[in-house]
């Protein structure tokens, strides 16, 4: 992680630390808003699919009632210091609709498999329509590394792709 004052990251820098954030990262705090009752913040475990987040809150919570009201969320990665701000639309899966290699992902990431419980859990996911990430001052020019869900100088094949795990290949 380069300090704040240095150089500052080119995008596509910029963007293998995000997937690789994102592949390796256990926590994000996760910003929902009910149109009446505002805004809810909590941090959540998530697995990324290579394309997608994916997290697991109870099926009453109010994560889960906000998203089914108003599915617009941001997410958070946990650092002051090396920024990953995600924008996107939520949805909710129950366990018996979550797609089993999201559910597996999960599982197999944290030892632990909410469709095995006995109170009723709902799967989030959130497809990012927009990222952004930036490490101090210096790199707030050009923090968008990711618009209207497409990574921003990436246009190479396997770079972002869920087949290869959101893998930025042949890095610039």
């Amino acid at each position: 992680m380069r300090i704040m004052g240095t150089e500052p990251r080119r995008t596509p820098e910029r963007t293998r630390d995000t997937l690789e954030r994102l592949r390796t990262e256990r926590d994000v705090w996760v910003s929902t808003a009910h149109p009446e009752r505002g805004p809810h913040q909590v941090p959540l475990w998530f697995w990324w699919d290579g394309r997608a987040v994916w997290m697991c809150t109870g099926a009453t919570s109010v994560t889960a009632r906000n998203v089914s009201a108003e599915p617009r969320v941001r997410l958070a990665l946990p650092d002051t210091f090396d920024v990953v701000l995600l924008q996107g639309e939520a949805e909710c899966f129950p366990g018996e609709r979550v797609p089993p290699d999201a559910a597996e992902g999960f599982a197999g990431k944290f030892g632990w498999d909410p469709r095995a419980e006995e109170g009723p859990f709902v799967y989030v996911r959130v497809v990012p329509r927009t990222v952004r990430a930036w490490r101090g001052e210096p790199e707030l020019r050009g923090r968008v590394v990711m618009r209207d869900g497409t990574w921003v100088g990436h246009p190479r094949p396997g770079e972002g792709d869920p087949r290869t795990g959101g893998q930025v290949s042949n890095p610039a």
